[in-house]
């Protein structure tokens, strides 16, 4: 029973040595992600995918032409190719919104990703994460289509989160990470501006 229990001690000792190897496994998720998510946003297909919430948000829907509700006659679905619906959204905004916040997403990205050189930089980077991940979060308020539509099954409204609604809910992750990745970056340029003194 003792050598078990030294067993498994060894194991959580081993685990516990893991943090830098995870810090920096979480920093590379980030970067992937916002690259990833941030070069989508250039192609017309998630450009419509992201109308809902910035339409029906009071901090952005100012960036499109037209109000809402009147996209929900236009959506696109995705491979779907509607000239008509496609012109709409040209008139909208909505492929130059998206342009935009893909420009912004993938600087976050690439600001987070110069933790090893600059890591003053980086905390800046996750700084405007967390504040984008807020942003990002609140559509679950403001998006009618976060939450599961009332067409006839009991199952529908809060808490009952639609596809939209699920993916946005994830950002509580990133967050999360972001916040983590401000404190390691801050703490690694303290240390750093300490050593030239």
């Amino acid at each position: 029973m003792h050598d078990q229990d030294g067993g498994i001690r060894t194991l959580y000792i081993k685990a516990a040595k893991l943090d830098r190897f995870g810090m920096g496994l979480l920093r590379l998720g980030l970067i992937v992600v916002l690259l990833w998510i941030g070069g989508l946003k250039f192609f017309a297909y998630e450009a419509d995918g992201i109308v809902p919430l910035v339409a029906n948000s009071p901090v952005l829907s100012f960036f499109y032409h037209h109000p809402a509700p009147e996209y929900k006659h236009y959506m696109n679905k995705e491979g779907e190719m509607n000239a008509a619906h496609r012109e709409w959204h040209t008139s909208n905004g909505t492929y130059t919104f998206s342009r935009e916040l893909g420009i912004l997403i993938v600087f976050i990205g690439l600001l987070i990703a110069l933790h090893p050189f600059r890591p003053q930089i980086a905390a800046v980077g996750s700084l405007l994460l967390i504040f984008m991940a807020c942003t990002t979060l609140s559509f679950l308020v403001t998006t009618p289509e976060a939450w599961v539509p009332a067409l006839g099954d009991s199952v529908h409204g809060f808490p009952y989160l639609s596809g939209v609604g699920r993916l946005v809910i994830k950002d509580v992750i990133m967050l999360g990470a972001a916040v983590v990745t401000l404190a390691d970056s801050a703490r690694a340029y303290l240390y750093r501006s300490s050593l030239k003194k």
